[in-house]
């Protein structure tokens, strides 16, 4: 691993190959000009006011869009790869509102573009780009929820977060987590919790000299806390 920060990336590299851990969650490996993301969960509050009769403030699909659109603009990316859980349900990738479907195929125009399959949306939705269950680019598998004996594999689903006690304060945030084996991203929407690193389902994946970048102005890896 190199120890650095890039215009407020955090460089590292994982099975050979050289990547970025961005601000905002973001994952960015620059040899391919791929950006990475995952746990879109758009149009959640659409969602939970059907499903649960709750009003959330509409406005979490366009935010989390237009973060992703800035993170596109600084990286220039040409292939994006979603990581599953993009839509809160498949019904909510119905349900987005005609600007929020517009911006979302602009922000796909000239690039390549693939939806991972998640739990929360199973099968294709109506949008451009390809839909897989897993991608595999050089020594790297893309999906959605973590194998356990999976090998540079790179996944979303437990939308990790870790905790950095530091000057009398305890800083809680999105963390990115990875070993030798594996790299799992935090989630990307701006209506996703977190589980914190030391559940036990995260804590039973990753060996015991697991790292964590936690996200935020300028990403810190510390080893994941248990």
């Amino acid at each position: 691993m190199r120890n650095e920060q890039n215009m407020n990336c955090f460089d590292f590299s994982f099975h050979s190959a050289d990547l970025r851990a961005m601000p905002s969650g973001a994952l960015w490996w620059p040899k391919e000009a791929l950006l990475c993301v995952s746990d879109l969960h758009l149009g959640k509050s659409e969602r939970v006011a059907r499903r649960m009769g709750m009003s959330l403030p509409p406005y979490e699909t366009r935010e989390t869009l237009e973060r992703l659109g800035q993170d596109l603009a600084t990286s220039q990316a040409r292939t994006v790869v979603c990581l599953g859980d993009s839509f809160d349900d498949l019904q909510a990738s119905h349900s987005l509102s005609d600007e929020d479907q517009m911006w979302i195929t602009r922000l796909q125009a000239g690039r390549r573009w693939i939806w991972i399959e998640g739990n929360h949306d199973p099968g294709p939705v109506e949008f451009g780009g390809t839909h897989l269950k897993q991608l595999n680019i050089d020594r790297l598998i893309f999906r959605h929820i973590a194998q356990p004996e999976a090998a540079g594999e790179i996944s979303g689903h437990y939308h990790p977060k870790a905790r950095l006690h530091t000057k009398g304060r305890t800083i809680s945030r999105p963390a990115f987590v990875f070993d030798q084996n594996r790299l799992i991203l935090p989630a990307y929407g701006t209506y996703t919790g977190g589980l914190d690193t030391h559940a036990a389902v995260i804590d039973q994946l990753m060996r015991p000299d697991a790292l964590a970048i936690l996200t935020g102005p300028v990403p810190t890896c510390i080893p994941m806390p248990r």
